[in-house]
């Protein structure tokens, strides 16, 4: 049990006699990346690719509640004023219907970029850009109402593998100077909206950027922090190191990217794991075994820690991302032995299990569970309420 997750309620029923309480979903976000939403919501893919589809959305909402969509600007806005709105519509009104919370990635990167910024000044990229925050923010808004407003802020003016339009920008104004812009022009797009920083930088460097994001006032409202592990596990001591160094904030974090292997481990020497290439990147069953040992220690080391509020794995099928074996999934979207392990934590250990209850003198039963969303139900009649 994790008292710090759960909660009790009080709820007046309709009807009298037994009450049957069942857990629809948990508050904690558990969740994944999930792309190819927008070539299945546009009817774009044939038959057999559909139907893998299908069956890796299936295993999706068995087990989580949470999606990422991809917005990255040069993918999602190739050519300028012409965003694939219509289609990312599509895929999350689809996902919206299975029961899951969304989040848009990214709205600032330097990475993946719109190639057409580069002709213009740094003026011009600044505005357009804060066109495009309030645009997107907008138009989603009851669909997506969290945020991934900058992504890998810290490395953002010192890249230069090539050139960009957004590094450019970043190394003029600096990082909290446009950081500042940036979500000073989403909160006023959306003040209900969840707003996040997001990097893969775990060291003193983003602690010492997030330190002064918020004595500028910068309203983030959560801390993003990616845990790509294809060199190898953190294991619990890094992890719980990297938790203290941004729990000092207070703020709600984020585990917006987590990937472990169930291959060969990439070489350590490897910077940038986007230079890692390899003809195939088999999973083995022995790596998955493992893959699963490591999922299920890091998921319990985040879900123990009162800060945390999501999880999001990246990607949910093998081969999606970098070609890597790194899925809970395998290339056929059939469950591997990391999907079953944290199948036995989320929807086992960490799920309140069905409860009956005979209705006090005054028609209440009184809950306690996991922080969530529930129903009881007493002679038909159905009674939605939220642990919280």
């Amino acid at each position: 049990m994790f008292l710090h997750r759960m909660g009790t309620k009080t709820v007046k029923i309709e009807g009298s006699g037994s009450v049957s309480v069942k857990m629809l979903r948990h508050k904690f976000l558990f969740g994944c990346s999930e792309f190819s939403t927008l070539p299945y919501a546009a009817g774009e893919m044939d038959a057999k690719a559909a139907a893998i589809a299908e069956k890796r959305y299936s295993h999706l909402t068995e087990l989580l509640n949470f999606v990422t969509l991809p917005f990255y600007w040069g993918r999602y806005e190739p050519t300028q004023g012409k965003p694939d709105a219509v289609r990312m519509e599509a895929a999350a009104r689809y996902l919206k219907k299975q029961g899951v919370t969304l989040k848009g990635h990214p709205l600032c990167w330097h990475t993946v970029c719109a190639d057409w910024l580069m002709a213009m000044d740094n003026e011009t990229v600044l505005k357009i850009q804060l066109e495009r925050i309030h645009r997107d923010i907008s138009a989603f808004a009851g669909l997506i109402d969290m945020w991934d407003v900058i992504n890998e802020a810290v490395i953002m003016p010192l890249f230069d593998k090539y050139d960009n339009a957004i590094t450019r920008l970043c190394k003029e104004r600096g990082r909290i100077k446009l950081i500042r812009d940036l979500f000073a022009q989403a909160r006023a797009a959306s003040g209900n909206a969840t707003l996040l920083i997001n990097d893969f930088e775990t060291s003193e460097s983003y602690d010492i950027l997030v330190e002064g994001l918020l004595e500028a006032g910068v309203p983030i409202d959560a801390i993003g922090i990616q845990s790509h592990m294809h060199q190898g596990y953190w294991g619990v001591e890094k992890t719980q190191e990297i938790l203290a160094r941004f729990a000092r904030f207070g703020l709600p974090l984020h585990f917006t990217e987590v990937s472990l292997v169930s291959g060969e481990i990439m070489p350590r020497e490897i910077v940038d794991l986007n230079d890692y290439k390899v003809d195939a990147w088999p999973s083995t069953p022995e790596c998955e075994a493992r893959q699963a040992a490591e999922a299920v220690a890091f998921y319990e080391t985040l879900f123990t820690h009162p800060l945390v509020t999501s999880i999001t794995w990246w990607s949910f099928q093998d081969g999606l991302w970098l070609g890597a074996p790194s899925g809970l999934l395998d290339k056929n979207s059939d469950p591997k032995p990391a999907y079953h392990a944290l199948h036995k934590k989320i929807k086992g250990e960490w799920w309140t299990g069905e409860q009956s209850f005979t209705p006090d003198a005054n028609g209440t039963i009184t809950v306690t569970g996991y922080k969530g969303d529930y129903v009881a139900a007493c002679n038909g009649k159905e009674t939605l309420f939220t642990i919280d």
